[in-house]
């Protein structure tokens, strides 16, 4: 017989344990979402419940620290991972800005508390003030989840965590070292030499391992792998630099911002392992430390959290309404930021614990005198619980108030016109690369209208069928792998350019992507079925592919744009296609055109930000020399027309010999834009006079926003 073993509290039992974990995680978010409480705050409860302070059904053990401890690099990695770059670069002073009123005004507040009212020595006022100053992006998961992450206010808020979570641990360090007796030029020559040499490996040394792991294996476990031994790797570095190591899971994100394509597979498994095990496990962690019986028993810890409160909620609020008024934010962003920053938990739970680990005297009584007393440890815990709760509240309804607006006012890539992109896939070497660019350049609100096609044979029928199966299965499951749908498409023709062209006329297609083998390059036949057979689709956006390494890896692309490419009916959104490439991979673009293309680009760049390089260029004998220059990790795309085009000229003719014998080992992308309006054509005349800044504004506004 089976012998069955008593339950005993706490559980030590590591698969009951596991099993009761699993159990909150997956039940918690389904009651909450029924009564609108965010599943946050219902994991930190949760987690005080069960803890050593509640019920006492689990231990705070080296397992729940461990896997909570992830959760929460994870959080600052996403941070990182996420942010669009060139909104970043362009929001740069924005954040700033924000960061210096958030760490100013709790400062200010803490620092008043601390000395005059609880009396505290000037070096613990500090201390006790900084913490007030971090927060932790603890709602950042529910705020992506809501498709807003790359909004101004989520731009600003996630730079600004960065910069006053740095400054607020530096006065950690600042502090413990005055304490101990540390403090001298010493001191500060290490710490700042440490902090250069910590933010230059990871931000510099990084990519450039990143970029070469992910050039040479392609296997997906591995390469989710890898990413975990970043997040952790950076973070040991930035404690062997002295500071936290949710700096270095954060700096570790940026670093790999570029490599991880936000609409990839890498991502969605990066994000889907984060929010499902690591960052839950976090938050139950947190709840774990919750002591409610210390706020019965000792009405000094209440008087204690009280002033927390004040100085951490009100500066934060304080902090966030004056970003809204510095940059003309709408309310509920300015209500975003504050909800997204009044969460006090990783940094201030560090500085707390830290705070209180070092001894400072003694009492007559022998009684040890830290830096951070009882009454503040507990009244932390109290800060992280009612921040956490206001935190996730307040970002739940602005976040959903931005989305649903979001939605009404459409973004870049949010058109009238429905999207459905064709990728005709008769090799199984270029499924991988030809998913991947379909990923990247569709639209963020497309999730079905992508189709992958296999044209049959008649003459191999059976073969050929087995075959189709087997590489349209791959494209399905890499599809899914980026919850995206990719239908599968079979045909049976003789011809494949045929069999292509009726697809696009059954399915309405508005995006063509056609691959070229590596080794084959453009051959004879396929320029004659480029020009009689592909061409003639008018209504058709066709894209040209190449493929050397993974898309990416590619680091800059070189665009080259003819001159009248604007007089194009198709010429904004194929425009639109490479900004989607920008936006959801990172590279950045560098656009060579004619002065007056260029006029039309800084416009667009100012309602949708990518980064990007403006190069004025006047023939295409110009075009042939950057060309030339393309180093390893750049990529070209160059916008083409057939002839009798207004942007056709002759030098196109000679493009597809030139990329054969000159362009060897870069990636590339010929667009061909559609050549005759649409059910729902943009209004060409307003193109017509570029000159009228409101014509082609209209233009814009319509493909851009």
């Amino acid at each position: 017989m089976l012998a069955i073993h008593p339950i005993t509290l706490p559980i030590t039992d590591p698969l009951i344990k596991f099993l009761i974990e699993l159990v909150i995680i997956l039940f918690v978010p389904l009651l909450l979402n029924k009564i609108k409480v965010p599943h946050i705050l219902g994991l930190i409860i949760a987690g005080a419940l069960i803890g050593p302070n509640g019920f006492h059904v689990l231990e705070r053990d080296s397992s729940v620290i461990v896997i909570g401890t992830t959760g929460l690099l994870y959080i600052m990695f996403l941070a990182g991972l996420e942010i669009d770059m060139g909104d970043f670069k362009r929001n740069k002073w924005k954040s700033l800005t924000f960061a210096l009123y958030t760490f100013i005004f709790p400062f200010i507040l803490g620092f008043i508390g601390g000395y005059y009212v609880l009396q505290f020595s000037i070096p613990t006022s500090i201390l006790f003030a900084s913490l007030f100053s971090s927060h932790t992006l603890i709602a950042y998961p529910l705020i992506s989840g809501m498709g807003i992450a790359k909004n101004l206010s989520v731009n600003i808020t996630v730079g600004g965590t960065m910069i006053t979570d740095v400054l607020s641990l530096l006065v950690l360090a600042v502090i413990v070292g005055m304490s101990q007796g540390e403090v001298g030029t010493a001191f500060w020559v290490r710490l700042g030499v440490s902090m250069a040499l910590f933010s230059a490996i990871v931000l510099m040394l990084f990519p450039i391992i990143a970029r070469w792991f992910f050039k040479r294996v392609e296997d997906k476990i591995s390469q989710y792998i890898f990413v975990v031994v970043m997040i952790y790797l950076g973070a040991l570095l930035a404690e062997i630099a002295g500071i936290e190591a949710i700096i270095g899971a954060f700096f570790a994100g940026l670093a790999l911002n570029r490599l991880i394509p936000h609409t990839s597979s890498l991502m969605n498994r990066v994000e889907f392992v984060g929010n499902a095990i690591f960052i839950p496990f976090f938050l139950i962690s947190v709840g774990m430390l919750i002591d409610f019986k210390a706020f019965i028993s000792d009405w000094e810890t209440l008087g204690v959290a009280g002033i927390m409160l004040v100085a951490s909620i009100g500066g934060k609020y304080v902090a966030a309404y004056l970003t809204r008024r510095t940059f003309k934010l709408t309310a509920n962003e300015g209500r975003l930021i504050f909800g997204m920053s009044a969460a006090s938990a990783a940094a201030t739970l560090a500085s707390v614990m830290v705070g209180y680990t070092i001894i400072i005297g003694e009492t007559a009584d022998g009684e040890p005198i830290r830096l951070l007393n009882d009454h503040v440890l507990n009244g932390s815990i109290l800060l992280i619980l009612v921040s956490c709760t206001i935190s996730s509240f307040v970002s739940m309804s602005s976040g959903q108030k931005i989305a649903d607006v979001d939605k009404d006012n459409t973004v870049t890539g949010k058109g009238d016109e429905r999207e459905r992109i064709l990728l005709p896939i008769n090799n199984e070497q270029m499924t991988e690369k030809m998913v991947n660019l379909g990923l990247l350049i569709k639209t963020e609100s497309n999730k079905e209208g992508i189709f992958a096609l296999n044209i049959i044979n008649e003459e191999k029928n059976e073969s050929s069928a087995k075959n189709a199966e087997r590489i349209l299965d791959g494209a399905v499951k890499m599809g899914a792998a980026a919850d995206v749908v990719i239908t599968p498409i079979t045909r049976h023709d003789e011809q494949v350019v045929s069999g292509v062209n009726n697809v696009i006329k059954e399915k309405n297609i508005t995006d063509l992507i056609i691959g070229l083998e590596r080794e084959k390059g453009f051959s004879a036949s396929f320029i004659y079925n480029l020009y009689n057979g592909y061409l003639t689709n008018e209504h058709v956006n066709l894209l040209i592919y190449r493929a050397i390494q993974p898309i990416s890896t590619v680091k800059n692309y070189v665009v080259i744009i003819p001159r009248d490419a604007e007089e194009e009916p198709g010429f904004f959104h194929a425009l639109l296609k490479i900004w989607n490439i920008a936006r959801n991979s990172g590279a950045t673009m560098t656009f060579h055109a004619n002065k007056r293309m260029l006029g039309v680009l800084e416009r667009i760049l100012k309602k949708s930000a990518i980064e990007a390089e403006l190069q004025e260029m006047e023939s295409w004998n110009e075009a042939e020399n950057v060309l030339l220059g393309l180093e390893t990790d750049q990529g070209l795309i160059v916008l083409m027309a057939d002839r009798n085009r207004f942007s056709y000229t002759s030098p196109m003719h000679a493009v597809p010999e030139f990329l054969n014998n000159s362009l060897l080992h870069n990636n590339y992308i010929l667009i061909y834009p559609y050549s005759e309006a649409r059910e729902n054509p943009i209004e060409r005349r307003a193109v017509n006079n570029l000159d009228d800044f409101a014509a082609i504004g209209k233009v814009i506004g319509k493909v851009f926003g």
